[in-house]
């Protein structure tokens, strides 16, 4: 048997990478703890012992030691100096002797001992791996096929998707809505969380996560991988509509252009991913006014009267873009709200031309008044409000509207 556990523990450390050492020390942990408790006939429990395993042969060898006294009291633990020195000459009184034993059946209860301590070892060896493999996948894509769907009792569904020799968790609250998983389905996820357990360990995948746009921007797009495009923020509505904020370290790289890729397939690709969700690439500014203004895209802006200290801002559309800056159920301005951490109220011109009017009548402005919007962008309508001598004027200037 000792020739045999060796090369069995050399194999496994050399196919499995689990450390020999580690396994031998069990072993010779686990056999003192069962022969130091394990008594036979005419012998005491709770003997104090020692095993060894000869690392070059595999032989395993047991030794008991015991304090040299004048008269012994507890023999579990203790040896008359006259017992002691048939063993040694030597021997005096409070000295330890170590001898070899040979209990009963203790080949089979080593071979048992190591057999168990390797199953163990083993199955404790791939978890660990599995868990530092999978670790290193957190906020990371991976890809798997649904194993299995199963429900509560409340009615919540469950996703586990296999991943090879372990499955991950896609949670009710991590799937999008209106998205329908079938088995054998291979689908894509971002990883949440890899949680250690006394068992396999647990990954929670999500299809929810912005951080799954964001992978999926980055493996597609060789701008981002390379740095020289960034992306500033993303805000999501899993399943409808995102918003990505983009940045160019490099002027001679335009960030939205390098996102969408030729004739948009880039973009395409990634919207595919995500069952047709849709995707506004806006470009990052610095500049609050361009960076609201940016946000709604795809409508146009006439004006941003940003209040930083507040982080408020009061937007002007022109009539026929209020519904597309507002967007379906205020999703629009809701998700650039979103992107840019800024309070948004949008207006059209004529909602600011009928409250600059119905102030204008109630005498409300005040000497040295001034109220001006303007824009260089076609359709811009420019118009300027003043105090003077307690006279209040109003002049206008329009270009044809689009």
């Amino acid at each position: 048997m000792s020739a045999e556990l060796l090369y069995a523990l050399n194999e496994l450390e050399k196919d499995k990478g689990i450390d020999k050492e580690i396994i031998i020390k069990a072993i010779e942990d686990a056999l003192n703890t069962s022969i130091s408790r394990a008594s036979e006939p005419g012998m005491p429990k709770g003997r104090n012992t020692r095993v060894e395993f000869n690392r070059e042969t595999g032989e395993i060898r047991c030794y008991e030691r015991k304090v040299v006294v004048d008269e012994v009291t507890d023999p579990a633990t203790e040896l008359s100096l006259e017992e002691a020195r048939k063993m040694d000459p030597e021997f005096e009184v409070d000295d330890v002797a170590e001898f070899e034993i040979t209990t009963r059946n203790f080949g089979r209860l080593a071979a048992q001992k190591a057999k168990q301590i390797i199953i163990q070892k083993i199955r404790e060896e791939e978890r660990n791996q599995l868990y530092e493999l999978y670790k290193t996948k957190e906020k990371d894509i991976i890809s798997g096929t649904v194993q299995r769907i199963e429900r509560n009792n409340r009615g919540e569904k469950t996703i586990y998707v296999e991943l090879g020799k372990i499955e991950a968790k896609l949670l009710q609250s991590e799937q999008v809505d209106g998205e329908n998983y079938h088995m054998h389905e291979r689908i894509k996820a971002y990883v949440l969380e890899v949680k250690k357990t006394n068992k396999d360990p647990v990954i929670l995948i999500s299809r929810t996560h912005p951080g799954l746009v964001k992978r999926l921007f980055e493996l597609e797009v060789p701008e981002i991988q390379e740095g020289i495009v960034e992306i500033k923020n993303i805000a999501r509505e899993p399943g409808s509509r995102t918003k990505i904020s983009v940045y160019s370290h490099d002027e001679n790289v335009e960030p939205i252009g390098a996102c969408v890729g030729q004739k948009g397939t880039r973009v395409q690709v990634i919207c595919d991913e995500l069952k047709g969700e849709r995707i506004d690439i806006i470009k990052w500014s610095a500049t609050p006014d361009e960076l609201i203004a940016n946000s709604l895209s795809p409508a146009k802006v006439i004006k941003v009267f940003a209040d930083e200290s507040e982080k408020t801002a009061t937007v002007i559309v022109p009539d026929n873009q209020l519904s597309l800056a507002i967007g379906k159920e205020g999703q629009n301005v809701r998700l650039a709200a979103k992107l840019t951490g800024w309070k948004i109220d949008i207006k059209s011109e004529s909602q600011i031309r009928a409250t600059i009017e119905e102030e204008l009548f109630a005498g409300s402005p005040s000497d040295d008044e001034y109220i001006d919007y303007s824009s260089d962008d076609e359709g811009a309508q420019v118009i300027t409000l003043s105090g003077d001598d307690g006279n209040d004027e109003m002049s206008g200037e329009e270009t044809d509207m689009q």
